[in-house]
């Protein structure tokens, strides 16, 4: 009978609506969802919009360790005995979030495997990505760090995309936390990718394969 149910389980009907321990939050752009330091209680799954997470040194000095969009869950260290949050949560965008409570998520993941695997997959890719942007930053300059950001806004490598892809235009303020250096540094490598064909203005921001180039340059 358990595995019946199993296997009438809907992950994406799970994820869409709200139910018993789940609740929807919407929050405004530039908004915050929760702060570092806040009780760790819940799981947020991203149902539209877009959201980072910053991490405060004791010395003031702030870091964006994630960019996080649809598909995404986030504040899942509560599930391995996190009490606190290690990082704070805020909209990028205007976005739509689903809020699991932890003992309900803790429940689901052990009785419905659809949702677990699910779950484990998205540990795993986000483990890769922070991995790569660990890498990134031990051992590339802030200009080729600029470049794979954007490349990664754009989704090259997925899908076989080569051609000019538009992607939501970020601050040079965010750009520069992301990248780890200053905003007149990012404001001054953007006119040089522009200047160079790779990114282009025209209402909005396209980002070209050709920046491929700085990337793979040594």
């Amino acid at each position: 009978m358990a595995a019946k149910r199993a296997l009438r389980f809907d992950v994406k009907m799970f994820l869409a609506k709200i139910g018993a321990g789940r609740a929807l939050v919407q929050c405004r752009k530039g908004e915050r969802i929760f702060a570092q330091g806040a009780p760790a209680d819940a799981v947020f799954f991203v149902q539209s919009g877009r959201v980072k997470l910053t991490v405060v040194s004791h010395r003031g000095k702030a870091a964006i360790v994630g960019m996080l969009g649809v598909g995404d869950f986030f504040g899942e260290g509560c599930l391995a005995g996190q009490p606190c949050r290690i990082a704070s949560a805020s909209a990028i965008t205007d976005v739509a979030l689903l809020r699991i409570e932890k003992a309900v998520m803790t429940q689901v993941l052990h009785q419905h495997p659809t949702l677990a695997e699910r779950f484990i997959v998205h540990l795993l890719s986000r483990n890769i990505r922070f991995e790569e942007d660990l890498i990134d930053q031990l051992f590339n300059s802030s200009e080729k760090r600029l470049a794979r950001v954007l490349l990664l806004r754009a989704h090259f490598g997925k899908d076989g995309t080569k051609e000019a892809v538009a992607v939501q235009k970020m601050s040079q303020e965010t750009l520069a936390e992301l990248v780890g250096t200053t905003r007149p540094r990012i404001s001054s490598f953007m006119n040089k990718f522009r200047n160079l064909g790779f990114i282009e203005y025209n209402g909005g921001l396209r980002v070209h394969s050709s920046l491929l180039n700085v990337v793979l340059n040594d």
